[in-house]
């Protein structure tokens, strides 16, 4: 089985006004997304909801290799990562068809293969 992630992308003002009810239908179908994919001989490996961009700290490599805490680069930007799923399928179509369910109701999803490397 190959490790694929499923990066969600939305527009987070969506959520900044959503009540319980909604909460609870979004989290009802990411309920069904992971019995989707697990009845489908797939395995969801981990994954996580992110808190609101606000919450993020920016950092950035300078030219004498220090990091600094910098302001948000892509302040205009709408749609933000604000969660990920890591899973595992049997090849790149099973791939596609898990990711094709992955709900974002207010944005789009974007599936990678991990790239694995040998440990030795």
């Amino acid at each position: 089985m190959t490790k694929y992630m499923i990066t969600i992308v939305e527009n987070q003002e969506a959520y900044a006004t959503a009540d319980e009810a909604d909460f609870a239908a979004a989290m009802q179908m990411h309920g069904d997304f992971a019995e989707s994919v697990a009845k489908a001989g797939g395995e969801i490996l981990g994954g996580e909801a992110l808190q609101p961009l606000p919450t993020a700290t920016f950092l950035r490599n300078t030219r004498s290799d220090d990091v600094a805490v910098v302001d948000n680069p892509l302040p205009d930007v709408k749609e933000v990562l604000g969660g990920y799923y890591l899973l595992s399928a049997k090849d790149d179509a099973q791939a596609l068809e898990f990711a094709k369910l992955c709900p974002a109701p207010h944005g789009y999803v974007e599936l990678r293969p991990v790239w694995e490397f040998d440990a030795s």
